[in-house]
């Protein structure tokens, strides 16, 4: 059957109303503001939020999302994870960046500004929970699959989002799943079908570009070329490309399972 005129351009206008309105609202943002349009003009000092690590005696992970600079930031976060294990004098981070090696380890200060924004903790986990999960977040760093120079492609991934949510599937304890604006969380080789990120909901993928997912963290999940638009039952908002979601609840407590 196929469809009528009037009903092909009512579902034409809503995609471009839920997933391209948003991002052109982005980009004018964007245009109208001051932010950095350069690595070099960047501020990628600490923000403050993490102790020494000599001081925080417990063991720690803690993951963070940063909005990306110059045009990338109308699309898409950065996101990174930190930890410690119990009484050690130095913090950890690990991030994929698009140049050279993929994999870096500590690159900038643990809780830097990225590209100048400062970084928002969707999980933080300490004490033997932490120190549990550690080995198995060293394990799936050193087991990940696209570390070697080429590997990154920043659209629909694999990358530096995609590593982390890499990461967090093999770590299920974290209970933590990315915001729909960490494009390239998504991305999966070849079709998917089977478990979301956190376990609480089902999900099909096909490599990055379109999939769909239903669950109690993830909520109602529509991906378009990367853009993710959708719905948070578990705490009341809505989800739109360039912004993440908008709605009730801290970052951290809508990232999380528990």
């Amino acid at each position: 059957m196929t469809l009528t005129r009037p009903r092909h351009t009512f579902i034409m206008l809503a995609i471009v109303c839920v997933f391209f309105v948003p991002l052109l609202a982005r980009a004018a943002l964007y245009a109208a503001g001051n932010d950095a349009r350069s690595w070099r003009n960047a501020d990628w000092s600490s923000a403050g939020i993490l102790p020494p690590a000599a001081q925080d005696k417990e063991a720690r992970v803690i993951v963070f999302t940063g909005t990306t600079g110059a045009w990338k930031g109308i699309f898409s976060v950065h996101s990174w994870i930190v930890f410690k294990p119990a009484n050690a004098r130095a913090w950890t981070r690990y991030d994929v960046v698009g140049w050279g090696n993929p994999v870096r380890t500590n690159n900038w200060p643990p809780d830097a500004r990225w590209f100048g924004n400062t970084p928002v903790a969707i999980a933080d986990v300490s004490g033997a929970e932490a120190e549990k999960i550690i080995p198995q977040i060293e394990t799936a760093v050193a087991d990940y699959r696209y570390a070697k120079t080429g590997d990154y492609r920043i659209w629909p991934g694999p990358n530096s989002n995609s590593f982390v949510a890499a990461v967090l599937r093999t770590v299920p304890e974290l209970g933590v799943a990315l915001p729909p604006n960490a494009v390239g969380r998504d991305y999966r080789a070849g079709l998917y079908a089977g478990l979301t990120d956190s376990r609480t909901g089902l999900e099909i993928n096909l490599n990055g570009f379109a999939g769909l997912k239903i669950g109690w963290v993830e909520g109602l999940e529509v991906n378009l070329l990367g853009l993710v638009a959708g719905l948070d039952w578990r705490h009341p908002g809505v989800k739109l490309p360039g912004y993440g979601r908008i709605g009730i609840g801290t970052p951290a407590a809508v990232a999380q399972a528990r």
